[in-house]
C-alpha cells in the first residue's frame, strides 16, 4: 500500500470509493498507513441499493435493470464516488461475500471491481471460492490491483 500511496502522491492524484460488499475495510485498508490523507479522499460504505443511489449517485434504472451486483453498477459506484468526493480516482465494489446472497446466476464470490478517471475507466469481473473474510479480502486485493494499473 505504501507504494501506491507514494505513486499517488508522486503524481498528485486522490482516490475515493465505495463500496458494498467489502464494507469499508478498502477505506480501512486506504487510510492505514501515516499520510494518507494526502492521496485518500474518503469513502462510501453503500450496502444497500437506497445508500448506492443517494450516496454515490447510481441511477436507480441501472440497479433495476442490472442488478446491484452487476458490471454495470460497479462503474457507476466508481464514478459516483469520484464525482461526489471530488477525487481524481474512483473505484467502486460490488458483489456477494456470502455465505448467502446467491441467486440464479449470481453465486456467492461473484465480485465486480471498478476504476474510474479522466483518463481511464475499468471493470473486472471475479468469482472467488473463499469463505466471506477470504472473498472481501480477495476483493479488496482486486481493488487495489487496479488502482496500481491505473496510476502506472
Amino acid at each position: 500500500m505504501a507504494t501506491i500511496q507514494a505513486s499517488l502522491r508522486r503524481r498528485k492524484l486522490t482516490v475515493a470509493v465505495a463500496e458494498s460488499c467489502t464494507g469499508g475495510l478498502l477505506s480501512a485498508v486506504l487510510s492505514a498507513h501515516g499520510g494518507a490523507s494526502d492521496v485518500f479522499v474518503g469513502g462510501m460504505v453503500v450496502y444497500s441499493n437506497e445508500a448506492k443511489m443517494v450516496l454515490a449517485d447510481v441511477a436507480p434504472q441501472l440497479i433495476h435493470a442490472h442488478g446491484a451486483v452487476s458490471s454495470v453498477v460497479a462503474g457507476a459506484l466508481a464514478r459516483g464516488s469520484r464525482v461526489r468526493l471530488r477525487a481524481k480516482i474512483g473505484l467502486g465494489i460490488t458483489g456477494i461475500a456470502g455465505p448467502g446472497g446467491a441467486t440464479p446466476g449470481k453465486p456467492v464470490g461473484l465480485t465486480y471491481v471498478a476504476v474510474d478517471s479522466d483518463k481511464h475507466s475499468a471493470v473486472r469481473k471475479h468469482v472467488w471460492t473463499f469463505d466471506r473474510a477470504g472473498n472481501r479480502l480477495a476483493t479488496v486485493g482486486a481493488a487495489l490491483d487496479l488502482l496500481e494499473a491505473a496510476i502506472a
